[in-house]
């Protein structure tokens, strides 16, 4: 898995000549910059695709831990009042 955006650049910009490609991601709190082979673009796709897929999923847990939390909290709430 690779946290990060993947992009197009050109080392001749006015005439889209030289492509090469740049992951940019934060990791630790530290903004980084890699350059990418153009050959390995397929394989960090998919390992971006992953932890995309990753962090929707950690998403969702979170979303259901907090629900089930709150549903306890209100139960215990309503066991200390005698309801």
């Amino acid at each position: 898995m690779r946290p990060g955006s993947i992009s197009k650049q050109y080392r001749d910009r006015e005439n889209q000549k030289g492509v090469y490609y740049q992951l940019s991601y934060t990791h630790k709190m530290r903004s980084r910059t890699e350059h990418v082979w153009p050959e390995h673009m397929k394989e960090l796709g998919s390992e971006n695709a992953e932890y995309k897929k990753f962090k929707q999923l950690t998403g969702e847990l979170i979303d259901l831990s907090i629900e089930l939390s709150k549903g306890k909290m209100a139960r215990l709430r309503n066991q200390s009042t005698g309801s």
